[in-house]
């Protein structure tokens, strides 16, 4: 654990970038399915999409491939500095309760590191995800408000200013916050049991690597994905359609049933896999390529 500590921050931004990159071109395309479905018209009205593969159909039939990548550049635009952050945030949590770089941390440590880590992250998460979430329901929904992602950040700033590009933040720190603790702390976790007696952790092979972010990442979900699904209805709502974020919750309620707070979910779950593989593996090999380029950084 001590290694990780001692990386410097660049090294950190631009393997944070790599690892961002590689997850978001993995799991974008399950992303957008996954909103569509959340957001879709409600059971009273015309279904839209019977499940996840009818949606993945009807997506490329009508959009091309193209339309599994919508709304990406709002996210790719975020990625480096917040997969950057992200990583910088969970290393200074350890450092922070790690004043001898010799003592190992309690697992309880490197859930609060992982959690520092989702704060440091939602400033940039936030309307990123909400200017993403608005080009993917407008896609599918057949609208074209907006003309791209600058164009949506700039609309809604102009309606209701800074709050409005941030709406629906206090909903990704719930989301963020505690998924991120259990992220960090269940690769981690993994990463020692998988590495061999008397192995560094950090020559780890890449089959082990991608096991650990792949779990890691399904756990993330599975306590990420209810607050997921409001802040997807509440971010997509025309103003003034909810009070708050417990009026979210009761009308989701209400309306569908507590089912419905884990609407895509196969649709998360086999993006999870793969994306968070892919996103520690990017992680792990941009860091040991600027080891190797830039031992003294």
């Amino acid at each position: 654990m001590g290694e990780e500590l001692r990386v410097s921050p660049l090294k950190n931004f631009l393997a944070g970038g790599a690892a961002g990159a590689c997850l978001l071109l993995a799991g974008h395309p399950l992303d957008t399915i996954k909103v569509r479905l959340q957001t879709q018209p409600k059971a009273a009205q015309r279904v839209v999409y019977t499940g996840m593969y009818d949606c993945f159909r009807k997506t490329v039939s009508k959009e091309g491939l193209r339309g599994l990548y919508r709304g990406m550049a709002a996210p790719l635009a975020g990625v480096a500095p917040m997969m950057a952050i992200s990583f910088f945030g969970f290393g200074l949590g350890k450092q922070l309760q790690q004043p001898d770089p010799s003592q190992s941390l309690t697992h309880s440590q490197i859930f609060l590191s992982g959690c520092l880590a989702g704060v440091f992250t939602t400033v940039i998460v936030a309307p990123g995800e909400r200017i993403k979430c608005l080009l993917q329901v407008q896609s599918s929904s057949g609208g074209s408000k907006y003309a791209g992602p600058v164009d949506c950040a700039v609309q809604l700033y102009r309606e209701q200013g800074v709050r409005s590009v941030y709406r629906g933040t206090v909903l990704t720190l719930i989301r963020d916050v505690p998924s991120n603790g259990l992220y960090f702390l269940t690769y981690d976790y993994l990463k020692n049991l998988l590495t061999p007696e008397g192995q560094s952790v950090s020559q780890l092979s890449t089959p082990k690597i991608l096991l650990a972010g792949g779990v890691a990442g399904i756990l993330n979900w599975t306590i990420a994905l209810p607050p997921d699904v409001l802040k997807s209805n509440f971010q997509t709502a025309a103003d003034g359609t909810y009070r708050g974020l417990l009026d979210v919750l009761k009308t989701l309620l209400r309306d569908e049933g507590p089912t419905a707070l884990y609407k895509g979910f196969n649709a998360v779950f086999l993006r999870a896999f793969p994306a968070n593989a892919a996103c520690f593996l990017g992680f792990e090999f941009a860091l040991r390529g600027l080891n190797l380029l830039a031992p003294g950084w």
